[in-house]
């Protein structure tokens, strides 16, 4: 069976701020800083908000999707919309465009992506930017914090960033090769498997209608308490006391719940999987990887990814089943450089680990969702050095 070549390399800067150290470079309204963030400084009715927004990012190259993420806690009620226009040259060159309207709970605000914007400049998919008609070499977020009358905390911004993808060439044999002379060194992470913990998806099959049925649909929330329980720093067991029957893993469960989109009717919407994350005290992100050479950095320095790839059953040996997207978290590599995976899509916790051809791999991965990976790591654990274009 043959196979096409992965894509050749595309344009992908991220940039993120960290709040209240980056607060200076951007504009805020109706903030006030503390140690922990950005804040709402009014609490009086009818409602309290503020907003940040933040300076132009010029990523130098024709933009073609914009995906935001951010960390911050929203207590009673409150929540954060997140937003985003392109930007070119000394101006911005798109509208705002709403991506989020994001609560950590789910009792008083339904968590949701916005549908059905779209003009002859962009368009909304979900949680990613599209730009269709407009010049866009860089971006602007804005993030409005809302606190509801009589709450006694308010909503607290601690990051934001997003990262900016370009159009893939239209001749791929123009551009180097993955591993290339834009790669970092191959080989760090290789003979290296981090001890994640095995969590299958499907044995949760048909559970909780409500956050999207479980088994064939919770790839997201399932590698996200995997790497989270890695990390040690998944929520407590009182936080998850409420699933009622509390079946194989009720922690996964909590997850789904907490990272489900009203609006999409799922719980794959990347940035809320990473804003779920960062509830937990960990740094977390959506970026995208230009190849598995810079997937082996993070496994270098100890960090596992969660990856996004699409493929039809048989295109990458080992993985038997057709999917127009799914997660699973990327561990290690053999010695000879083969990916080792964490994956959900299985029917028991002892079948979660498998290791599949680099080759192939690579082409699902950067195909099926042009690389993305979700970051998660506490701030004592350093990132490794980025490339010169920095995608992280």
């Amino acid at each position: 069976m043959t196979i096409a070549a992965p894509p050749a390399l595309r344009d992908i800067a991220y940039r993120g701020f960290h709040l209240p150290t980056d607060r200076a470079a951007g504009t805020g309204d109706g903030l006030r800083a503390d140690d922990r963030g950005l804040t709402p400084a009014d609490a009086d009715p009818p409602a309290a908000r503020g907003s940040w927004t933040s300076p132009p990012v010029r990523v130098g190259f024709p933009v073609a999707e914009v995906v935001p993420s951010w960390t911050a806690d929203t207590p009673d009620g409150c929540w954060i919309e997140v937003e985003l226009r392109g930007w070119h040259g000394n101006g911005p060159s798109t509208g705002w465009y709403l991506l989020a309207r994001w609560a950590a709970d789910d009792r008083a605000v339904r968590r949701t992506s916005v549908p059905g914007q779209r003009d002859g400049d962009a368009r909304v998919d979900t949680d990613t930017l599209i730009v269709t008609g407009a010049t866009v070499t860089g971006w602007q977020a804005r993030v409005t914090l809302c606190r509801p009358p009589g709450s006694p905390a308010g909503p607290v911004l601690r990051s934001i960033g997003a990262v900016a993808t370009g159009h893939p060439p239209t001749d791929p044999s123009d551009e180097p090769e993955p591993g290339g002379d834009r790669q970092p060194t191959a080989g760090a992470g290789r003979g290296r498997v981090l001890d994640v913990p095995r969590y299958s998806q499907r044995l949760h099959a048909g559970q909780h209608p409500q956050w999207g049925g479980g088994g064939d649909s919770w790839c997201s929330p399932t590698c996200t308490s995997m790497v989270l329980a890695y990390w040690d720093a998944g929520p407590a067991p009182e936080r998850y006391a409420w699933v009622e029957p509390p079946g194989p893993r009720p922690v996964v469960v909590h997850a789904a719940r907490h990272c489900y989109d009203h609006g999409y009717a799922g719980a794959g919407n990347w940035p809320f999987n990473t804003a779920y994350a960062g509830l937990h005290g960990v740094e977390a992100f959506v970026t995208r990887l230009r190849s598995l050479a810079e997937a082996e950095a993070f496994i270098a320095a100890g960090i596992p990814l969660i990856v996004s790839a699409a493929f039809r059953a048989g295109e990458v040996p080992g993985l038997a089943y057709d999917t127009r997207g799914h997660l699973m978290v990327l561990v290690g590599f053999t010695a000879d450089g083969d990916p080792v995976l964490n994956d959900p899509y299985a029917p028991d916790d002892d079948a979660v680990r498998r290791t599949v051809p680099r080759r192939r791999f690579e082409v699902a991965w950067q195909r099926g969702s042009g690389g993305v990976a979700y970051v998660l790591r506490p701030a004592s654990v350093p990132l490794p050095p980025p490339p010169a274009q920095a995608n992280w």
